[in-house]
């Protein structure tokens, strides 16, 4: 009798122990994973997954490995949007994707996806390849101007601390990613010419001005040759500061003859301007001893702007160059001296006020400082 009441209670025993196993394993979520592979068929490694519960908002984040694949228990039953990225970019994505109890697989393949969506436009193969080429070599463009933009960046800060060698170097690395961009050789003509007055050494100066003008002439070509650049409405006010630059360079290399040819250049790419450019003109004839020249170049500074205090001065100087000497009398060639008494007119306390009085006493003739006022020189 003992041994026949234990076995009621052992069976219990057993019904319990199978009813809490079998709650145990009671599956109430499911699985999701998939394969992730690039418009070329690779596994994209190290992307981002993620589910979102259409219906409760909850996320769930994955992974793929070095084989692109990813995988997750414990996902709860119901509708989820699903979107592949990488690095912050959103590569594909895919709506209303049912989750159950069981394994649910949404692999990811951009290939077929582009083919699929090329075929529902109506493209071919070939034009998708050709799409997708096209595609490639844009990408890989922006990414250039983006490193270019970072080296011509970095040159011009270390040029504006005077840092110049840092900045060249800089600029030749940008040439070396890729070097048909104009205002990378501009810049590098820049901080030539701005290196070149630091140099104590006479050879090495004159060599960086001409390197200058030769970077100078590059960006000018490249511009020209630039398709982008022609639909450009400033093109031609850039390309004249180009030229001006270069004359600049040539001017400082002792080349007279190519800086005034590119400052005509400037000119006839830029007219509204041409009176800087012309004050140029008489500047680096004017320092060449070609006096003739210097005139003729301020006379058209006036003709263009007839308020341009410093153009009268300068003309004055160049004919005071052209005077003679009359026993212990200065004769002036005619203009002199209302060149001066022009420059005083419009810049009584300019800079160059107190010259221009001494070049008047010079040959005689009567100080103006206003309109129309006059000062008898005093003997």
């Amino acid at each position: 009798m003992k041994k026949n009441s234990i076995l009621p209670l052992l069976l219990v025993a057993i019904v319990a122990a199978a009813l809490s196993a079998s709650l145990a394993i009671a599956q109430t979520t499911g699985t999701v994973k998939g394969v992730c592979k690039d418009s070329d068929g690779k596994p994209i490694v190290g992307a981002e997954v993620m589910w979102v519960s259409t219906e409760s908002g909850h996320k769930y984040t994955l992974k793929t490995n070095n084989k692109g694949e990813y995988f997750s228990l414990g996902v709860v039953p119901g509708k989820y949007n699903v979107t592949l990225s990488k690095d912050g970019k959103e590569l594909f994505h895919l709506n209303g994707i049912n989750v159950g109890l069981d394994e649910t697989e949404v692999p990811f393949d951009l290939k077929k996806e582009q083919q699929a969506a090329a075929a529902g436009q109506g493209i071919t193969p070939e034009q998708l390849k050709a799409m997708q080429e096209a595609k490639a070599k844009e990408d890989s463009e922006k990414k250039t101007v983006g490193s270019l933009n970072d080296k011509l960046n970095a040159a011009r800060a270390a040029s504006t601390a005077g840092d110049y060698d840092t900045a060249i170097s800089t600029l030749n690395e940008a040439n070396q990613i890729d070097a048909t961009h104009n205002e990378i050789w501009a810049s590098l003509g820049d901080t030539y010419r701005l290196s070149a007055a630091k140099q104590t050494d006479t050879a090495e100066k004159q060599k960086r001005y001409e390197t200058a003008a030769a970077d100078y002439q590059k960006a000018i070509d490249l511009r020209n040759a630039s398709d982008t650049a022609k639909k450009d409405p400033d093109n031609n006010i850039k390309l004249a500061a180009y030229y001006n630059n270069l004359a600049d360079a040539y001017q400082k290399a002792r080349k007279t003859d190519d800086a005034v040819a590119a400052y005509n250049k400037a000119i006839e790419l830029d007219p509204a301007h041409a009176g800087g450019y012309y004050f140029n003109i008489g500047a680096v004839l004017t320092n060449a001893g070609n006096v003739d020249g210097a005139i003729a170049a301020f006379d058209k500074v006036i003709a263009a702007d007839p308020t341009k205090a410093e153009a009268y001065y300068q003309k004055g100087v160049n004919l005071i160059g052209k005077a003679t000497l009359k026993g212990d009398k200065m004769i002036a060639p005619e203009g002199t001296a209302e060149a001066f008494q022009k420059y005083l007119e419009l810049a009584p306390d300019g800079r160059f006020a107190q010259p221009a009085k001494d070049m008047l006493a010079s040959i005689g003739a009567p100080v103006e400082t206003g309109f129309g006022k006059k000062k008898p020189v005093k003997k």
